[in-house]
């Protein structure tokens, strides 16, 4: 007999685009009222105005309509699918530079004898590489420098695999920028990704304080005994595995300082390009410079079409990331078929990304040509009626984590969702931005112990741990934070 085994996330995908195309002939279309929200600009639905489609105004969905909504779902989704792939060429060329991998091995390199400084200072690193661009693949290359450093320092690989996987993975459970979560999320959404970055800052630091003092408390005790280590049997073979070991040793050059200087200006510019209240700050601090350049024949017409900081989306974003490459290319000396082979090979790599986000909006495309998203709803709206907000805002971090467990791709688990979920926090009289938290905290925490994560695996058996040790080192954590993420969601639904 044939094990079974998970489909693909495309596949079941497009399973759902097929189950939801014959739900429409079961479930009546319907269809609201809808007003323009003055903050978002956001058309919204209103609530009470919701009625019933009848005779030819009912549009069920057949084969054809599923066979196009892929497609129909691409072109609904164009701007966030090409922002995804110049992100992907955009890390394809930092990548290269070694710059990251050259910055953290300074940092390992300064602290020399001073191991236990690595843990805060590296989990904050990781966190802000998590927070703002999603950092998870790219920590593999890290695993084999960190883990002979700390062993050779009396601490255990399960040390390392903790300092990295969770200082990354508690950036993406607070991510404030993160193109792939928040991002993703805030398109879908129809609200800014600036929207609710104070909320997702204020979790993002209190988690992290917690899982640094819990990684710093099994460090400590590992050091002055190594018998309470979770891997303690392991020991003299991981000394003799890991300690014979050659890593490479990347030269932090003056150019690679740049590159990272212009990395990190980006994600600067990023989130002011985004935050709502930077669009004051431009108008009232560069106005001037704006107009004394506009007198410039020539440089007047390059900031004719400049659009002000704080007022950005995915066009302006992506310009933003594409121009980075570009410039971080130059930087390096790469030159042009180095330059777009490695930014080509970038995007590639997030190609699967984009298609995932083209199929998962032909399931919106289809609800709503069925008339059923209306209908979803109605019956959201009928549910919300004897819901508070902070109950509602709860329960959506509890739905998302059985759910981010099923759809472990944060850009596809966004797309499939956020049609839904963001207008129905209208109904509850809270803001879109905290369904968007409530989403990216329960995937970024299931995201820290879940067995179909690869990068959690694949860390596991660089390290040479059993899975079920990690779980039992991390799962009160895990269980600590959801705790404290909803806390803090309650409190910021009590004041919205």
């Amino acid at each position: 007999m044939k094990k079974f085994k998970m489909p693909t996330a495309y596949t079941l995908l497009f399973l759902i685009i097929v189950i939801i195309a014959a739900l429409t002939w079961a479930i009546p279309g319907g269809k609201y009222e809808t007003k323009v929200d003055k903050a978002t600009q956001q058309e919204i639905p209103v609530s009470g105005t919701y009625h019933q489609l009848a005779g030819k105004e009912q549009t069920p969905q057949g084969v054809w309509e599923v066979l196009n909504a892929p497609i129909n779902g691409f072109f609904d989704a164009k701007d966030i699918a090409l922002f995804v792939l110049v992100i992907g060429g955009f890390l394809g060329v930092v990548m290269k530079t070694g710059a990251i991998d050259a910055g953290i091995s300074r940092v390992i390199r300064k602290l020399k004898g001073r191991e236990q400084w690595l843990i805060p200072i590296l989990m904050i690193l990781f966190a802000i590489g998590g927070s703002t661009y999603g950092m998870a693949e790219e920590t593999i290359a890290f695993y084999p420098i960190l883990i002979p450093v700390l062993i050779a320092a009396g601490y255990d690989a399960l040390t390392a695999v903790s300092i990295i996987a969770l200082g990354a993975g508690i950036g993406c459970l607070g991510s404030t920028v993160n193109p792939f979560a928040t991002g993703i999320a805030s398109g879908f959404a129809g609200v800014s990704i600036g929207d609710g970055m104070g909320l997702r800052l204020v979790i993002l630091v209190v988690t992290l304080i917690v899982t640094i003092l819990f990684v710093m408390r099994y460090a400590k005790k590992v050091k002055d005994d190594p018998s309470k280590s979770l891997i303690a049997n392991m020991k003299l073979e991981n000394e003799k595995h890991f300690l014979t070991q050659k890593t490479e040793d990347i030269e932090f050059t003056g150019r690679r300082k740049a590159v990272l200087s212009v990395f990190g200006l980006t994600f600067v510019v990023m989130i002011l390009g985004v935050i709502p209240w930077a669009y004051k700050f431009n108008i009232t601090i560069f106005e001037d410079l704006v107009n004394a350049l506009g007198k410039i024949p020539f440089i007047g017409k390059l900031l004719g079409g400049m659009i002000p900081l704080g007022d950005w989306w995915f066009g302006e974003l992506t310009m933003l990331f594409l121009t980075s490459s570009i410039i971080i290319a130059f930087i390096f000396k790469m030159g042009e078929e180095n330059f777009t082979s490695t930014f080509i090979n970038g995007a590639r790599d997030l190609l699967g990304v984009a298609i995932i986000i083209g199929i998962s909006r032909g399931i919106t495309v289809v609800m709503d040509a069925g008339g059923m998203t209306a209908t979803v709803l109605h019956w959201g709206e009928g549910m919300l009626d004897n819901m508070g907000s902070i109950l509602f805002t709860n329960l959506s971090f509890l739905f998302y984590l059985p759910l981010s467990f099923l759809v472990p791709s944060t850009s596809g688990l966004a797309t499939l969702s956020m049609p839904i979920m963001a207008p129905l926090a209208d109904f509850a009289g809270i803001g879109r931005d905290l369904v968007i938290t409530a989403y990216q905290s329960a995937s970024g925490i299931i995201n820290l112990l879940t067995p179909t994560s690869a990068v959690i695996m694949g860390a596991l058996a660089i390290a040479r741990i059993p899975y079920s040790t990690y779980l039992k080192h991390v799962w009160k954590l895990v269980v600590a934070l959801s705790v404290m993420v909803m806390a803090i969601m309650s409190i910021a639904a009590m004041m919205s």
